[in-house]
């Protein structure tokens, strides 16, 4: 599969956060975030993915170490904690491992017409 280059993001406080662990991977995907205490989820566009958390654009305020709830396709529903926030995005960290390659690939296979041959006529 394709490898896409880093996102040149640094959040705000990157200096006191811990240092990252894990490869990421930017990418383009929209996915599901439930912030713990709030009835309905949001869309949200995920701009890096690991198998440790996520960075995504979110505009809304959030307090640092809320319990959120993350579905994405092709993992499913991922439980994390906001770890940053900063200039309308989100850093979540998962509370379990997840494979980050599973939400790159295809949702269904493309749908192919039946071929049909044709009978080849003879020149006369």
């Amino acid at each position: 599969m394709d490898q896409f280059p880093q996102d040149s993001f640094v959040p705000a406080d990157a200096e006191s956060a811990p240092k990252r662990k894990k490869s990421r991977d930017s990418l383009f995907l929209v996915a599901s975030l439930t912030i713990d205490g709030r009835p309905d989820s949001t869309d949200v566009r995920v701009r890096n993915l690991s198998s440790g958390g996520l960075m995504a654009e979110y505009a809304h305020p959030v307090e640092i170490g809320t319990a959120v709830e993350v579905e994405l396709r092709g993992v499913g529903k991922v439980a994390g904690d906001v770890a940053w926030t900063a200039a309308g995005r989100i850093g979540v960290s998962f509370g379990t491992p997840i494979d980050p390659m599973q939400a790159r690939k295809p949702v269904s296979a493309p749908a192919t017409a039946p071929r049909k041959d044709k009978p080849i006529k003879p020149i006369l």
